[in-house]
C-alpha cells in the first residue's frame, strides 16, 4: 500500500485527494496546509473545471499546519505538491530530500534556476519527480499525440490551440493574480498549450508573441506562433481575460495533410476527425481525465512498473523556458530564440 501525502488543500489538493481516493493501492495519511480552515470546510472550492466542489472525508488522515512537522512525523512514499507556484521549489526540494517520490504541480516553478535546483534534488535523491503536465495524460491530446506519431494521415501542416478563462478570483489569498506568485496566465494557464506543442512537436527553433497584461499584472492573455525548421504553422492562444460569464474553453484544430483532428471542450461530440470524402470519424479516448490518468501513471512509477516515457523534469523545465521566451517576445515584439 502506496502512502501517500498532500501539501496544499485548494483546488488542485482536492482534486489529487479525489484521484489517490479511487486508487485500490493508495492510501492517504496525511494532509498539511497553514490555512487550517481549510479542514474545517472542504466544500465550494472552484476551479476552471469541476470536480472540487463536493466536501471530502477526512477522517482518518493525519492533519498538520507545518510541513517539518509532517515530514517528521510520517513515513511517505509519495507527495502532492499543490501548492501556489512561488513555493514548489522549496517544497519539492524538501520533500525529495526527506526521501519522498514527490508530484509537484504544474509549473514547475518561476524561474529555470528553480527547477534545475529541483531537477538536481530529484537525481541527488534518486526518488522520482514528476510535474502535473495533465494534457499530456488528457485521454484526447494523448489520442492525437498517438495519431500524429502513426503518420496515418500524413505531416502535420498546421495546429491551433486555445486555452480561454475567465478571471479566477477563487485562488487563496487571490495569489493567481499576484504576478509574482503566479507568473500570471502565461506561466500558470498558457503554459498547458506550450508544453503540449513542446509534446508533439519538439522544442520550438523560436517563438513570437504578442500579449496583454492583465488583472496580474503580467501577461494574462498571450498568442503565440512557434517556429520550426519544416514550415508547419503552430500556434496557441491562452488567458483569462475573460468576464465572469463566459467561463472556461479549450480547444484544438490540426490540419493534418490527410484529416483534420478537432477538439472542444464546449461542443458534441468534443473529439472528432474529419478524414477524406467527408468521412467523420469519433475516436475512442481512454476513461478518466488528464489528473488520474497522471497520477496513475505517477503510482505505477513508483512501484516500480515500466511506464512509457510521456514527461520528464527537463521537459518541464523546457515549458517553463519557453514561457520565459514567449514573455520575452511580448515585452520586444520580436522573435526569440529556444537554442
Amino acid at each position: 500500500m502506496i502512502k501517500a501525502g498532500i501539501i496544499g488543500l485548494g483546488f488542485m489538493g482536492k482534486m489529487h485527494f479525489n484521484c489517490y481516493k479511487a486508487m485500490k493501492n493508495v492510501k492517504i495519511a496525511a494532509i498539511c496546509d497553514i490555512d487550517e480552515s481549510k479542514f474545517n470546510k472542504t466544500d465550494g472550492i472552484a476551479g476552471n473545471i469541476s470536480g472540487a466542489e463536493k466536501p471530502l472525508d477526512l477522517a482518518g488522515i493525519n492533519l498538520y499546519a507545518n510541513f517539518e512537522e509532517m515530514l517528521a512525523n510520517e513515513k511517505l512514499d509519495v507527495l502532492s505538491v499543490t501548492l501556489p507556484t512561488y513555493l514548489h521549489c522549496e517544497h519539492t526540494i524538501k520533500s525529495l530530500k526527506a526521501g519522498i517520490n514527490t508530484f509537484c504541480e504544474k509549473p514547475m516553478a518561476m524561474t529555470i534556476k528553480e527547477c534545475q535546483k529541483m531537477a538536481d534534488a530529484a537525481k541527488k535523491s534518486r526518488k522520482l519527480l514528476q510535474i502535473g503536465h495533465c494534457i499530456r495524460f488528457w485521454p484526447e491530446y494523448a489520442k492525437v499525440k498517438e495519431i500524429i506519431d502513426s503518420g496515418k494521415y500524413g505531416k502535420v501542416m498546421s495546429a491551433t490551440f486555445q486555452r480561454l478563462s475567465l478571471t479566477p478570483t477563487w485562488s487563496w489569498n487571490n495569489w493567481l493574480l499576484q504576478k509574482e506568485k503566479s507568473g500570471g496566465a502565461a506561466l500558470d494557464l498558457h503554459i498547458h498549450d506550450s508544453d503540449y506543442v513542446q509534446y508533439l512537436f519538439g522544442m520550438p527553433k523560436e517563438v513570437f508573441s504578442q500579449g496583454a497584461k492583465g488583472p496580474s499584472g503580467d501577461y494574462d492573455h498571450v498568442v503565440t506562433s512557434f517556429l520550426y525548421n519544416d514550415g508547419k504553422a503552430v500556434t496557441a492562444e491562452g488567458g483569462w481575460i475573460a468576464k465572469p460569464g463566459f467561463g472556461f474553453e479549450m480547444s484544438f484544430n490540426i490540419m493534418l495533410e490527410k484529416a483534420t483532428i478537432s477538439f472542444d471542450c464546449t461542443r458534441n461530440p468534443v473529439f472528432k476527425i474529419a478524414a477524406d470524402k467527408g468521412k467523420i470519424i469519433i475516436p475512442k479516448v481512454a476513461p478518466g481525465d488528464g489528473y488520474s490518468i497522471e497520477l496513475a501513471h505517477f503510482i505505477k512509477a513508483v512501484n516500480g512498473k515500466s511506464v512509457p516515457d510521456i514527461i520528464n523534469p527537463q521537459d518541464s523545465l523546457n515549458s517553463v523556458k519557453i514561457i520565459l521566451a514567449e514573455k520575452k517576445s511580448c515585452d520586444t515584439l520580436r522573435k526569440v530564440s529556444l537554442k
